[in-house]
């Protein structure tokens, strides 16, 4: 577990790491709407609500790259898709200002730029609501040549990277940008270069990745080994060794509250959760464990002080609400001293 002075080790080494991010660019947009200022729709008779403020932010694989941002890793680049629309002109300025590297990025007329748009309903009393989310996302699946052309991207960057993280966001496979032949040719970047890390997120198919260290949640690990539903210890930790065994390199399996769970072949570690109090809001959370964990083993730290890491940065996130959430070097330090 990590001490004080081996977490400002870790923190001290970001702004020297490389790390790249492959997978689903989302824009998460934030409609805030003032209840006082509801009108009768003439045309239809219902409510017309009315937007006071936007709030735009990276989000899927883009909720990774803003938390590797705020933690200080000195170089980031995305790979992916995204269309040629003004979802991406927004999330093209929001990376920009987060000093990502969009060389690996490819803009298409043929895909849509994939978003979620909450809208946030003020309230007299308490917090707004979130109504109805609003998805775009690619349902059709992506050409061969951009395929290709992300493919090319990999190849590219992987040699110069310290890390390669895969965010595979959209269920429908194939319809995103991690699709069977980009995730057959990490396979074979992992055969070329077993050394450099290679970290998969996916909703849906986590275990058809090889040669990769992966992060399922309790439900994303049943369903990558089509095992029931885990309840306790014993079996979460066998769907977690058969799932090591498939995808070949370490399986840190998020318990929520209860922290994560680490197994890589013989080798079985519990590190438990960081209590937090208060509201919370696990939107992004997942994401910012990947960002912590992915950290913590591009510089130095042990497996299980990884994934300490990756829980301090969620406790952290998971208390801001309304928003994707982020940590900062100085609030992980002080999240350890219990402040």
């Amino acid at each position: 577990m990590l001490d004080e002075p081996t977490l400002r080790n870790i923190l001290a080494r970001l702004g020297d790491l490389s790390i790249a991010v492959v997978g689903d660019l989302f824009l998460d947009k934030y409609l805030e709407l003032d209840a006082a200022l509801t009108e009768i729709s003439v045309e239809t008779g219902l409510e017309a609500y009315q937007v006071v403020r936007e709030r735009c932010y990276p989000g899927a694989a883009g909720t990774v790259l803003n938390n590797l941002y705020v933690l200080g890793v000195g170089r980031l680049h995305a790979i992916s898709v995204i269309g040629d629309d003004g979802a991406a002109f927004e999330l093209t300025r929001e990376l920009t200002a987060r000093r990502v590297s969009f060389d690996g990025v490819l803009r298409s007329p043929l895909r849509m730029t994939p978003s979620y748009t909450k809208p946030m309903l003020s309230q007299p009393a308490g917090g707004p609501r979130e109504l109805n989310r609003l998805d775009v996302k690619n349902r059709m699946p992506q050409p061969p040549e951009l395929d290709r052309q992300v493919i090319e991207r990999l190849d590219a960057l992987f040699p110069e990277v310290d890390a390669l993280i895969v965010a595979d966001q959209v269920t429908e496979r194939n319809c995103g940008v991690v699709t069977d032949a980009v995730r057959n040719h990490l396979a074979e970047l992992a055969r070329r270069e077993p050394q450099r890390l290679i970290f998969a997120d996916s909703r849906s198919h986590l275990g058809l990745f090889r040669g990769c260290t992966v992060k399922p949640n309790l439900s994303e690990l049943c369903r990558a080994v089509g095992a029931a539903a885990a309840n306790d210890r014993a079996a979460i930790a066998a769907a977690a060794r058969q799932l090591d065994t498939l995808t070949g390199c370490g399986v840190y399996a998020t318990l929520g509250p209860e922290g994560i769970l680490h197994v890589a072949g013989d080798t079985e570690t519990h590190v438990p959760g960081v209590p937090v109090v208060g509201p919370i809001d696990i939107v992004g959370a997942g994401d910012s464990t990947t960002a912590g964990i992915v950290c913590g083993l591009c510089s130095g730290a042990t497996p299980a002080q990884a994934a300490h890491l990756g829980c301090l940065v969620a406790s952290i996130t998971i208390q801001q609400i309304g928003v994707t959430g982020t940590a900062s070097p100085a609030q992980v330090l002080a999240r350890l001293r219990g402040e």
